[in-house]
């Protein structure tokens, strides 16, 4: 495969990606209907990690978790965070319409932006600062009126922001060491056994949504819909990544907005208020700000690193000369 036909198979892959991740979000918004929300949780990173076994058997990988002691604590790490992104998503959409959530949701890039200026030290430039700040502006005009109607679950969406963000950041970190699609079997079977735990705590205290309910009839399908979507879209994105830049998808990634708006109108006759998709606007076109600052930057980077491989190569003829003279 060409390099050409890489990018139009990693850009078709994450189109893919965004046709089926809002699934996750429908599927989890029927099955929490009747089932605690802890338990839609646990469900997604069960199917997921039975889905991800025969992949790992087919292309020869290991099952066993990462030795090294490091990767393995990112590799909890990232499983937590992935528990913690899921269970307030899944909380959100439960009364929320689908758009509302997601859009909030969708600050995660202006979070690891903010992460990494403040808490990693990263060289962040005023103009994406600004951009960021922006972007929450936008996301207080879907929060709004989510308050006024959900009340405090409107402030989920924005756990699952921090939440992904974090996890964003793990992922980096732990992609130095694993294989990503072990890295995706791991994260399940690791968030599998730390859900089981958790719901027993919450049954024993008597928290509705963080208990286990056996689901009944037509919710198993409707779990099960949540781990398959999760593994699929998952996977796409993955590959995506891999065939073409991230520069070149992130772009595409504002599309889910469209096809979450659909399906939520599809499936619930849900439709975003005149605020939301002020809110929409803002978070999308900040968001698109970003990614082409971040791509001048890169440009501006690139090109002082060729002019200093330039200037080395046009300085290193007098070395080499003067050096024999002097011999």
């Amino acid at each position: 495969m060409n390099r050409q036909d890489r990018i139009l198979a990693g850009i078709a892959l994450m189109l893919g990606f965004c046709i089926i991740a809002p699934l996750i979000d429908v599927a989890s918004k029927l099955a929490a209907q009747e089932v605690a929300v802890g338990t839609v949780t646990l469900g997604r990173f069960v199917v997921q990690a039975a889905l991800m076994a025969p992949v790992l058997a087919l292309m020869g990988l290991s099952f066993g978790l990462p030795r090294n002691r490091r990767a393995l604590a990112l590799s909890v790490a990232r499983a937590a965070f992935s528990i913690l992104a899921t269970f307030c998503f899944v909380a959100a959409v439960q009364v929320m319409p689908i758009a509302d959530a997601l859009a909030i949701a969708f600050v995660e890039p202006f979070v690891i932006l903010l992460i990494g200026r403040f808490v990693m030290r990263e060289e962040v430039g005023p103009r994406r600062l600004g951009a960021a700040v922006v972007g929450f502006i936008g996301a207080l005009f879907v929060i709004q009126p989510s308050f006024a109607t959900f009340g405090v679950v409107a402030l989920f969406p924005l756990g699952t922001a921090v939440t992904f963000a974090a996890y964003m950041l793990v992922t980096r970190a732990l992609s130095n060491y694993v294989h990503p699609v072990q890295m995706q079997f791991q994260t399940a079977l690791i968030a599998a056994v730390l859900c089981v735990p958790l719901l027993g705590l919450g049954g024993a205290l008597g928290m509705d949504e963080l208990r286990f309910d056996l689901p009944e009839g037509i919710f198993w399908i409707w779990v099960f819909c949540v781990g398959l979507a999760a593994t699929i879209s998952h996977m796409a994105i993955s590959y995506a990544l891999s065939f073409a830049p991230s520069s070149t998808l992130a772009p595409l990634h504002y599309f889910e907005m469209l096809t979450a708006t659909l399906f939520g109108y599809l499936f619930f006759e849900d439709f975003p208020d005149f605020a939301t998709w002020i809110g929409i606007a803002i978070i999308t076109g900040s968001g698109l700000y970003i990614i082409h600052r971040e791509r001048a930057t890169e440009a501006t980077a690139r090109r002082a690193r060729h002019a200093d491989a330039a200037s080395e190569a046009a300085r290193a003829p007098i070395r080499s000369g003067s050096g024999a003279a002097g011999r």
